[in-house]
């Protein structure tokens, strides 16, 4: 019997190990300014390690409504697709020149018949040749773990596994770089708060329509 109690021990061993590093836990994540304000569309993410990360190649929508685009803000995994409808009645070009990537999509209404892949991680501006005022932001991450923060400054970055990981908080406005950033998260950790120096951002002046129409010209 004592032999047959040592051969099980191991096999035991191994499965609470495997248990254990598949545990995964939400990291509640606050983005303010230096006023304590919240920050809408942040972009909070993992930054990888040598460990194996998964892929998430969901794909997502960039829309264009009201002469904008909707949303302001996305973050995808690099190696992900984005289709951009076009939702107006009127037809819209979309074009960015970052070097991340660049593309553009001439004047179209509808939906065009492929997305756009984005290969590489970065930062990608997003941007209209017919209306100055359209602006948008793709955030390209290289690791699958990343949320976007809400009104009220707050994302939940979800199925991370537990144990240290390296976190940075980015938005168009903030100053310096990512890296300045960076905190790390330990086995117990459940939430973090990050506070970003931000700059005003010029943007084109959108002229409303009169108050019988409402919207935007």
């Amino acid at each position: 019997m004592a032999k047959k109690y040592h051969r099980i021990i191991p096999t035991i061993s191994a499965i609470i190990l495997l248990v254990a590093a598949s545990i995964v836990q939400a990291l509640e994540v606050t983005v303010n300014d230096n006023n304590g304000k919240p920050i809408k569309d942040a972009v909070v993410y993992v930054v990888p390690n040598s460990k194996v990360m998964t892929t998430n190649n969901a794909p997502l929508v960039v829309d264009q409504v009201d002469k904008e685009f909707a949303p302001y803000m996305t973050a995808i995994q690099a190696g992900s697709k984005i289709d951009f409808p076009n939702n107006d009645k009127i037809r819209h070009q979309v074009y960015s020149f970052s070097n991340t990537k660049r593309f553009e999509i001439p004047l179209y209404s509808g939906t065009p018949s492929d997305p756009v892949l984005f290969e590489k991680p970065g930062i990608v501006a997003l941007g209209c040749n017919i209306h100055d005022w359209m602006t948008a932001y793709i955030f390209v991450a290289d690791s699958p773990y990343f949320a976007v923060t809400d009104i009220n400054g707050k994302a939940e970055i979800k199925d991370l596994i537990v144990g240290q990981h390296d976190i940075e908080a980015w938005h168009p406005t903030a100053k310096g770089d990512a890296k300045e950033t960076r905190q790390k998260t330990s086995t117990t950790t459940s939430t973090l708060t990050f506070i970003l120096a931000t700059k005003p951002v010029w943007r084109a002046w959108r002229a409303p329509n009169n108050a019988n129409t409402g919207g935007y010209r």
